[in-house]
């Protein structure tokens, strides 16, 4: 069985422990945890016929007291950038972290996350911001942890990426 790790990154309360959680587990929890350090999970999936155990790192949020590091990252054969849709700066921060994990990975295959979707009334980010990001080429998906909206299509989606990058 091929075994492959992916990296969680994001601002602190973004949605990368609740997407993880949704995911792997099938539940989502109102109340906020802050992630200290790394929590790992795992997960078998089959992606064009092979068998795959994913190890989720979900690493602890990068904000201005903790910054992320680039340790964590090495081995990684892939990453998914997670923003809050309701928070604007964060994608300021997963622009931020995509440039140190590009460097750490070798370029490791990343989508980009836009989480809590189910809140649009309170949506922050622009689409035109959102449009720049796939003109550079990047998968851009907004999910909702809560909702379980896009959240195994975006696991699913990695996992093709890391499998068949070109």
């Amino acid at each position: 069985m091929i075994k492959k790790k992916i990296a969680m990154l994001g601002a602190f309360a973004v949605g990368k422990t609740s997407l993880v959680q949704q995911y792997v587990h099938s539940i989502f929890s109102d109340k906020y945890q802050t992630t200290i350090g790394v929590k790992i999970d795992q997960k078998q999936i089959t992606v064009a016929d092979q068998d795959i155990t994913l190890m989720l790192w979900d690493l602890y949020g990068d904000d201005d007291f903790m910054k992320m590091k680039p340790t964590y990252l090495i081995g990684a054969s892939g990453y998914i950038l997670v923003a809050d849709g309701t928070r604007s700066e964060t994608i300021e921060v997963a622009l931020q972290l995509q440039e140190m994990a590009a460097a750490t990975t070798n370029n490791a295959p990343f989508l980009l996350i836009i989480n809590k979707s189910d809140l649009s009334e309170t949506w922050e980010i622009a689409p035109e911001t959102i449009l720049r990001m796939q003109q550079k080429g990047w998968i851009v998906l907004l999910t909702s942890a809560k909702k379980n909206l896009m959240v195994e299509e975006a696991f699913q989606k990695l996992a093709s990426l890391m499998l068949n990058p070109y």
